[in-house]
């Protein structure tokens, strides 16, 4: 079982998740739970380390030795809450049920996780409470996950433990077919296979975190999203998300996600030529910016062509930095930087055996006069970028032409 930031935001909702931990224990089940730091708690600890360590100091090892206090707090406060109420438990820290990483610190992947030591406390009859988003480095040092690493930590522990399901507990009962702030009509799915919900996470579903999804399909951890701001009796079935051979039925479209925060870098006038375009990646990737969508096409002068790709916003000026100090290298006449985009994706499993989804999006697009800047495609995702000012429309257009709408169900 793993609780986010807003279920443990207070005494109290801590109070509500030790009644979800006690109602699993008394269903047969032994039962370890993830933590997240208290909401808000993290934002706070990296920015005092950015106001004494002198700015952005997350790949310092005492970074993580700051942020992943807040984690250890919530585990230590459930433990004394559940032994309060006469439930047997005691909490761990990354280091001390063995969480070793590499030593990539703010970002560190997982290398080796045993399990005998909350197996032993399991067997022992007490949960498990284990500070997520944590671990240790082969030199000894607290590390960290990253963002959104306690989700990471619980599939990996399922995993590890070979338990029957992760549950991850959150603010909302289940995924949903849109944002339900936009489409008033948008529907809980009762089930979701893994590509789905990676694709989902991928281009901005907040639900849950694309490397703990990724985790869960490599090890064939069933998920399953449920609301913890619920009393355990009236808690829902939530979203199962778990392999494609496990879903009877398909729909074509399961979602439509949108994603703000985005922007679009257009160079213009790059030579066209073998080797330029590596030279741009190369220099954006080395410089630790993701790009995602990527259009290359003919310029005026026909030696020379225009690119352009899309970013997030947060690495947009650090990206137009290290653009504009190599132009001389890159070879380009102009460069231009739009921030007013969003990214508007069509995602469903069953658009690997369904001809038309991309004709009816483009289609239901310009029915609304809304102009397509960019498009990428998956095997089962359409993603377009449009001017951010039409992207609540565009998404309620989409969801209404792919029958979404629960009274479409």
């Amino acid at each position: 079982m793993k609780f986010g930031g807003t279920s443990v935001g207070d005494p109290e909702r801590i109070a509500r998740v030790a009644r979800h931990v006690m109602a699993a224990r008394k269903q047969g089940f032994k039962v370890c739970v993830t933590v997240s730091a208290m909401a808000g708690e993290t934002n706070r600890l990296v920015a005092l380390t950015e106001e004494l360590g002198g700015g952005d100091v997350s790949r310092d090892p005492d970074y993580d030795a700051v942020v992943a206090s807040g984690e250890q707090v919530t585990a230590g406060l459930l433990a004394l809450h559940l032994r309060s109420k006469g439930c047997p438990a005691r909490s761990f820290q990354g280091w001390q049920m063995g969480l070793e990483t590499d030593d990539s610190h703010g970002a560190a992947k997982i290398k080796r996780l045993p399990q005998d030591r909350l197996m032993d406390a399991m067997e022992n009859g007490e949960v498990a409470v284990v500070a997520g988003f944590q671990g240790f480095t082969a030199q000894g040092r607290i590390s960290t996950l990253g963002r959104g690493g306690s989700d990471t930590t619980a599939v990996a522990l399922a995993a590890a433990l070979g338990a029957a399901r992760c549950d991850i507990y959150t603010d909302v009962d289940g995924v949903y077919t849109t944002d339900p702030r936009i489409v008033a009509t948008a529907r809980r799915k009762p089930v979701l296979a893994y590509e789905e919900m990676l694709e989902m996470a991928s281009v901005g579903a907040k639900v849950l975190q694309t490397r703990s999804v990724g985790l869960a399909m490599t090890y064939g951890v069933p998920v399953r999203v449920l609301s913890s701001l619920q009393e355990p009796e009236e808690t829902g079935e939530g979203t199962l998300i778990t392999g494609e051979d496990e879903i009877m039925e398909h729909e074509v479209v399961t979602a439509v996600v949108p994603s703000v925060g985005e922007a679009k870098i257009s160079l213009l006038g790059v030579p066209d030529k073998p080797g330029y375009s590596a030279l741009i990646f190369r220099l954006l990737s080395e410089a630790g910016v993701n790009i995602d969508m990527i259009v290359q096409s003919p310029a005026r002068q026909g030696s020379e062509a225009n690119m352009s790709f899309t970013l997030s916003e947060k690495d947009l000026s650090f990206a137009m930095e290290k653009l504009t100090l190599a132009k001389d290298e890159l070879g380009y006449d102009e460069l231009v930087a739009n921030q007013n985009v969003a990214k508007v994706s069509v995602i469903g499993i069953g658009m690997k055996t369904h001809t038309g989804v991309a004709a009816k999006m483009f289609e239901t697009l310009a029915d609304k006069a809304i102009n397509i800047e960019n498009i990428s495609t998956s095997e089962i995702k359409i993603s377009v970028l449009i001017a951010a000012d039409y992207t609540e429309l565009a998404v309620r257009a989409l969801h209404e032409a792919f029958g979404l709408s629960s009274q479409d169900a």
